[in-house]
């Protein structure tokens, strides 16, 4: 059991959903990153997506599009990026998933990267412009790797979709609340709930929701009916406005923080009216 199939498990038992943070690597350099992400363990972060950044990110919204301009503008590369997670990994087991798009993946090498991921301490990849389909090449190596291969699933998703992406997926399934890019939003599809019962019925793999997500309270409804909850532009543009390195890694676990005890509490809300329910009879 890896540590993503490990801390689902743990959260399952206290019947606690998780929360998945995305930050992007590099943003607004790598030393502020690492500090970010011990800040966001210490806030109660369940996993963390690390973006990588790309010059065309297709799926994401304005607010990780200048996350990704501003870490580019630090002639990053994948291997700065294992290095900061090397570093991270030294006193950390939390969950990391690799967040980016297949051409940085390709042009460092498949087989490559997944080594060298693996050895740095990742746990997943989730290849945003890859569709199962078209997996096979890189799933070879995530699979020789032990790292998960982490799919997405969306509103117009069919149901032979979401049966692939049942059968080729590994370490959760990655539901995209709406259709189009990534983006803080005022309020979420009343719909979900039902649209995340569809694909649990066809696997049993955990499914975490994401896109769109940016309150505690929206955090929290999100716990209800799913495994985890991920959040990604809200969190970025709390660190694009804070100042200063241990500024933006404050704001960032202070955000963080906000957003898990929403879901512990709707936790202990749901545990409560179960032995209600239990005790009435």
């Amino acid at each position: 059991m890896n540590r993503i199939q490990a801390k689902f498990a743990e959260l399952k038992k206290r019947r606690e959903a998780a929360l998945i943070p995305f930050v992007t690597a590099g943003d607004p350099d790598l030393q502020t990153t690492l500090k970010i992400l011990r800040a966001l363990e210490a806030a109660g972060a369940d996993g963390i997506e690390l973006g990588v950044p790309f010059s065309d990110p297709t799926a994401d919204g304005p607010t990780i599009q200048r996350s990704s301009e501003r870490a580019l503008r630090n002639e990053l590369s994948l291997r700065r990026i294992f290095d900061v997670l090397s570093q991270f990994r030294q006193k950390s087991q939390i969950p990391i998933i690799l967040f980016g798009y297949f051409n940085p993946f390709f042009h460092y090498g498949l087989a490559k990267f997944c080594r060298d991921a693996a050895r740095a301490g990742a746990d997943g990849v989730l290849c945003v412009d890859l569709p199962p389909e078209e997996s096979a090449e890189l799933k070879r190596w995530t699979d020789a790797e032990g790292l998960d291969l982490i799919f997405l699933l969306s509103p117009t998703s069919g149901p032979e979709r979401v049966k692939l992406v049942a059968q080729k997926g590994r370490g959760f399934i990655y539901y995209v609340s709406v259709t189009g890019v990534t983006g803080a939003r005022h309020s979420l599809d009343g719909g979900l709930r039902s649209q995340v019962s569809r694909v649990r019925s066809a696997t049993s793999l955990p499914i975490g929701v994401g896109f769109g997500i940016s309150t505690p309270k929206q955090a929290a409804w999100i716990s209800e009916f799913a495994d985890a909850a991920v959040v990604g532009s809200a969190l970025v543009e709390t660190i694009e406005r804070a100042k200063g390195r241990s500024g933006k890694a404050r704001a960032a676990g202070i955000f963080v923080a906000g957003l898990k005890r929403a879901i512990k509490r709707a936790s202990k809300r749901r545990d409560r009216q179960n032995n209600l329910r239990e005790a009435r009879g």
